[in-house]
């Protein structure tokens, strides 16, 4: 079918502002007599706090409040409940007279400038009786480690299991097990953290946060704060990327206390240093993965079990522990499979939401595995694939349909972009070259795990223009430039034409918030429906004006037309006038648009790699993705969105780890000169392609993308580098000292 809007490769809305600076981010908002705070991160790892003495820094001139544990809420809360009745372990306070990493929040100040905060920080003296400290899972899953919190370090055990395992395996040919490793990571985006609060004269509590759920955090702080809802209201400016690392609550309380303290605005703004130790990370996994086979290769069988480190509060690690065991099923037609899952508290940053959810290390485990499989087979990687991975609608154990899953078509697609049979390695004297496949699989929103529901309203002004009020949350990738096209399709009204009022916890409806890739899926899907509506509206009113039927009337370009009399034409506009000037009434729809399903979303991904053995230095020189996209409602968004999640994958797979000191607990690389982040000129070239085979209820059947497209990246890389080697390496990251340490010891084909 063809489209006027859907299908065409707009740029986002507002990129023009944020070229030229003019774009207001949460750091560029000022308001009258504004004070600026700093918080007091733990330099230990685990301790209780015997005193603080505050007292100096009380009397530095200019200093407004100081906070600490002896003077704050003591609610427990959890920083990534999603809503009401979102049953995960509390174990969190704003400040907590324990410890229980380095870079837990000890106590802030609020002053009138930013230097008079820094200073005053310094001069608060704190005691601290430290306890002993887990740094790894391994020694927080020790039967004699010291609890970090009461009821011990196991935060939760997921297990799920179909068919029978025992049997599978004894029935195989051959079973074939790995271990696969994965660090923590930094989400790494543009802004920092950083929020602003303040307190009006009748006790309402305003906060302006770049966050990808104001609606959850607004429920958090009415909790911590005893108010109600509607005496909260949460703004989200323009976000500088988030990438789940701004999902959950982390500064909001902190400045929300200062300012109901001091009684004027407070802004807290992170370092890069103080982002990377005190936010959130990727989880830190161990996964053991055990397949049964037969002979030619078809899978009977497999057991995963993990080990997912959280960090010191639970935070996110029900949730994303859930999502790795959901995916582990959605990839492989598997018939026999057990997925086992312990997630623990270590002394160490929080693990928190990131692009992917888990299933970048769920997947990159699988995918590393598959090519091990490959070569103890001696099949090429492809084909074994294509033996094992599921089909359209197929059926999982949960009696959840697959939907109109294509992962079949972009391997093969793939395959053929990429040329992968035609290829062939280079081995020179000093160079290698290899090629590796990944196949990777995430969801569109969060049904039926819960409940995912959104609220629009559409209002149509007199010259036919339009403003949409959503609580979506656009994170910079361009949620609400596919919002406007997708209404403009139905509604033949230029994009440019429709004013987008974005997430304010007073001014838009509900939503969910913006994780779990279901900005298109269910944002989009509900803009559809909602437009729709008000064309219904119109055809009713057209319907009056034109003294006809429904069925006698045409709409096209824009305009409505009288079959019976084509010389009667009206246009929204008239249509506009006409309620407001007749029946006194505002052209208006509203609707709450519910999901029902939750469809997973595929990719397959091919990397070649050249390495040099002199130095270890891992180069990918040409790379290929293929999507499965159901419907591309905006090809030019789609290709930044798989380009940024193979930049991410890149860092995952070669350089990104944050390094934890065994015996202090301090994070060794907290700034961007240690923690390396690949830069443009380590981007190979990418061949983007897309799968297009329709899925509803997507909006024209589009499905979301923004995390799927990070997560086959990082063992296509690796497996392509032990294709070049010969090697077998499973912990990521796979960086350049431990290729050259292996080049060194003899240990490459």
């Amino acid at each position: 079918m063809n489209y006027r809007y859907v299908g065409k490769p707009l740029p986002i809305r507002d990129g023009a502002l944020k070229v030229t600076g003019q774009a207001k981010y949460t750091a560029d908002l000022y308001f009258p007599h504004m004070l600026y705070g700093k918080i007091l991160f733990s330099p230990v790892a685990h301790a209780r706090i015997k005193k603080i003495d505050t007292s100096i820094a009380e009397n530095v001139p200019g200093v407004k409040a100081i906070v600490t544990y002896l003077n704050s809420p003591q609610i427990k809360f959890n920083s990534a409940c999603r809503f009401l009745g979102h049953a995960i372990p509390e174990t969190e306070r704003i400040f907590d007279s324990t410890v229980r990493y380095v870079g837990d929040k000890v106590a802030a100040v609020a002053a009138e400038s930013p230097e008079i905060a820094r200073q005053a920080i310094k001069l608060i003296r704190v005691e601290y009786e430290e306890l002993p400290a887990a740094f790894t899972p391994e020694e927080s899953l020790r039967v004699d480690a010291y609890p970090i919190h009461p009821g011990g370090n196991i935060v939760s055990e997921i297990q799920s299991q179909i068919g029978d395992i025992t049997e599978a395996f004894e029935q195989a040919d051959l079973f074939i097990s790995s271990r696969i490793t994965t660090p923590k990571v930094h989400h790494c985006a543009i802004e920092p953290h950083v929020s602003i609060a303040h307190w009006s004269q009748d006790a309402k509590l305003t906060v302006w946060s770049p966050h990808q759920n104001i609606f959850a955090t607004r429920l958090l702080l009415a909790k911590i704060f005893h108010l109600p809802i509607h005496r909260i209201h949460m703004i989200k400016p323009t976000i500088g990327g988030a990438f789940g690392g701004k999902l959950e609550m982390v500064l909001e309380p902190v400045v929300a206390l200062l300012a109901q303290i001091t009684g004027q605005y407070v802004k807290i703004e992170l370092t890069r240093k103080e982002t990377m130790v005190s936010t959130r990370t990727r989880h830190a996994t161990s996964f053991f993965i055990k397949t049964a086979l037969t002979k030619d290769g078809i899978i009977i069988g497999q057991e995963i079990d993990g080990i997912i480190d959280t960090g010191a509060y639970a935070s996110s690690a029900l949730n994303v522990t859930g999502t790795m065991c959901g995916k582990a099923f959605e990839l492989y037609k598997v018939p026999n499979m057990s997925f086992k899952a312990v997630a623990c508290y270590t002394n160490t940053p929080i693990s928190g939401a990131m692009r992917g959810y888990g299933s970048p290390q769920l997947i990159t485990t699988l995918e590393i595995h598959m090519d091990e499989i490959a070569r103890k087979l001696k099949l090429d990687p492809v084909e074994l694939r294509l033996k094992n991975l599921v089909r359209p609608y197929q059926q999982i154990h949960s009696n959840h349909a697959l939907g109109n899953c294509r992962i079949v078509d972009c391997l093969e697609k793939g395959a053929h972009i990429f040329q992968w049979e035609k290829r062939k390695k280079t081995n020179e004297k000093f160079v290698r070259t290899g090629f590796g496949v990944s196949c990777g699989v995430h969801g569109n929103g969060v049904f039926p795990i819960h409940r995912d529901y959104t609220c629009m309203t559409l209002k149509l002004n007199e010259d036919g223009s339009a403003i949409l009020l959503t609580g979506i949350h656009d994170l910079g990738s361009g949620s609400y430039t596919i919002l406007t096209q997708i209404i403009s399709e139905i509604l033949d009204i230029e994009p440019e034409l429709i004013e987008v009022i974005e997430a304010d916890t007073e001014n838009t409806p509900y939503d969910l918030g913006a994780y779990a890739s279901r900005n298109t899926w269910v944002g989009g899907a509900a803009a559809k429906k909602l437009a729709e509506k008000m064309l219904t509206l119109l055809f009713g009113m057209a319907c009056e004006i034109l003294n006809t039927r429904e069925e006698d009337i045409t709409f096209d370009h824009g305009k409505f037309t009288s079959k019976s009399a084509p010389q009667k034409s009206i246009s929204p506009a008239h249509i506009v006038s006409y309620c407001q000037e007749k029946k006194q009434q505002e052209l208006i729809a509203t609707i709450s648009y519910h999901s029902t399903f939750g469809p997973p979303t595929y990719g397959a991904h091919f990397a070649h790699v050249k390495i040099d053995l002199r130095t270890g230095k891992v180069n990918v020189i040409d790379y290929a993705a293929v999507h499965d996209v159901g419907k591309a409602i905006n090809p030019l968004l789609l290709e930044g969105q798989i380009q940024g999640g193979i930049q991410m994958g890149l860092g995952f797979a070669l350089s990104e780890e944050l390094k934890i000191d065994p015996t202090s607990g301090q994070l060794m690389n907290a700034h961007l000169a240690k923690y390396h982040i690949p830069k443009a000129k380590d981007m190979p070239p990418i061949h983007i392609s897309f799968v297009e085979e329709t899925e509803e209820p997507g909006p024209f059947g589009a499905k979301s993308i923004g995390e799927v497209a990070t997560v086959p990246v990082a063992a296509a890389i690796i497996n392509a580098i032990n294709d070049a080697l010969g090697t077998s390496f499973s912990r990521l990251p796979v960086t350049q000292e431990m290729i050259k340490k292996h080049i060194e010891g003899g240990q490459i084909i």
